[in-house]
């Protein structure tokens, strides 16, 4: 666990089939639901302390199968918020599943994209965050969607993803073994908390945001906030 792993994940295959697919992205919610992955990225938003009489547009990168977006929308709502959601994925199936199972919420859009083309477009967004994505990639990649995040968001962007420990690695490995239907979860689960990060690391990659907070949270996640002057 002292260094990152950059083995790739099964899920960032192509070509993957679809009910294996999908099947993950029922686990992933699971997953995340069951042990607070979805409250951190609630607690991500609430840091910015919205106003009820304002519309605030969020963006999410790498929605998988909009489960966040699903959970931040009854939260909005819940708050009387007005949120405008839109979640980005590579994946077709993905956007698929997430427009099939967000049909009740009208305030969330799906785009089918690479990420990487949203580097080159001059919309802007009051947050933009990512769950569970920048794992995914190497440090000169989320250098360089940390200052599109910074560039395109108002307010600013937050990070909620995994603490590379050996308990988690252990602990998710176990767990996915017991419960899992899915070889996709069984196989990433603790390949993902291999390739998640230390404290130093992600300081040493937000080292030129100046107003920056990183917060352990249970169960060994990061959430990472960066607010923009004045937000």
């Amino acid at each position: 666990m002292k260094n990152r792993s950059y083995e790739a994940e099964l899920l960032d295959a192509d070509n993957i089939p679809q009910k294996d697919l999908y099947l993950n992205l029922k686990e992933l919610n699971n997953i995340n639901t069951l042990l607070g992955g979805h409250n951190i990225t609630l607690k991500g938003i609430a840091a910015f302390n919205l106003k009820l009489n304002k519309t605030y547009h969020l963006l999410d990168i790498g929605c998988g199968g909009g489960d966040n977006l699903r959970v931040i929308a009854d939260w909005g709502r819940r708050k009387g918020l007005q949120l405008q959601l839109t979640g980005v994925d590579l994946k077709t199936d993905c956007i698929n599943y997430a427009k099939e199972h967000c049909k009740a919420y009208p305030e969330i859009h799906f785009i089918c994209s690479d990420y990487k083309d949203l580097l080159n477009q001059n919309t802007t967004y009051d947050i933009i965050f990512t769950a569970l994505f920048c794992h995914h990639f190497k440090e000169e990649d989320l250098s360089i969607l940390f200052r599109y995040k910074q560039q395109h968001a108002n307010l600013g962007f937050f990070i909620n993803d995994l603490h590379r420990h050996p308990l988690a690695y252990y602990s998710i490995k176990f767990l996915t073994a017991l419960f899992s239907k899915s070889y996709l979860v069984k196989n990433d689960a603790g390949l993902s908390v291999k390739r998640g990060f230390s404290k130093t690391e992600l300081l040493q990659l937000l080292k030129t945001f100046t107003n920056l907070e990183v917060k352990w949270m249970w169960a060994f996640r990061w959430l990472v906030i960066v607010r923009n002057n004045g937000s």
